[in-house]
């Protein structure tokens, strides 16, 4: 934890990782990009270093990060795409200036067209359209804990992934489920 915030929630997917700057959306929400700063370093952690970030920089993050946990949610369950999470997306991508480079290890990297917030955001928005259309590989679901319920991207083999991180979610309904097992078993 830096600082007095909450440790980020970090994934192999950039733009489920990015809705993960919000947490336990169905019970005590966690933010974890309260202050323009954390967006700063959140970015840096994913390889995408911006210079500065204004509040209004920081709502639209939130905005974005909104409209994909919306259009993947859907995805998930297989429902019509909002249309206003779609518009924000799409906005979002085409107003970033950024170009995929390939590293000598063979790894795709971004390359920013400047160190602007919108140009880091233009590549978040870029992924999310990737995954929610499908043209990765793997599978969009829903963690199953009750209180998160956050979209997160499968590529397990199986595909049967139930936890957006087993870590926390996976943990705390496994302690959960031992703990009312241990309970039953006394009484």
């Amino acid at each position: 934890m830096r600082a007095g915030f909450p440790d980020f929630r970090l994934g192999n997917v950039l733009s489920t990782s990015f809705t993960g700057t919000l947490s336990e959306r169905f019970g005590d929400a966690v933010e974890r990009i309260p202050v323009p700063r954390r967006l700063i370093d959140w970015l840096a952690v994913y390889g995408l270093s911006v210079d500065s970030c204004t509040p209004e920089q920081l709502d639209l993050a939130r905005e974005l990060r909104e409209s994909i946990h919306a259009a993947a949610t859907a995805a998930a369950l297989r429902d019509a795409l909002p249309a206003a999470a779609v518009q924000v997306i799409g906005d979002r991508s085409v107003e970033g200036r950024a170009a995929a480079i390939l590293t000598p290890e063979g790894e795709r990297r971004w390359r920013l067209g400047s160190s602007s917030v919108e140009d880091a955001l233009g590549v978040i928005a870029a992924d999310a359209v990737d995954v929610i259309s499908g043209e990765r590989d793997g599978k969009l679901a829903l963690c199953a804990s009750p209180t998160c319920r956050a979209a997160f991207f499968d590529t397990s083999r199986s595909r049967t992934r139930r936890w957006c991180d087993m870590n926390t979610c996976g943990n705390r309904q496994k302690k959960a489920r031992f703990t009312a097992n241990q309970r039953r078993n006394a009484g």
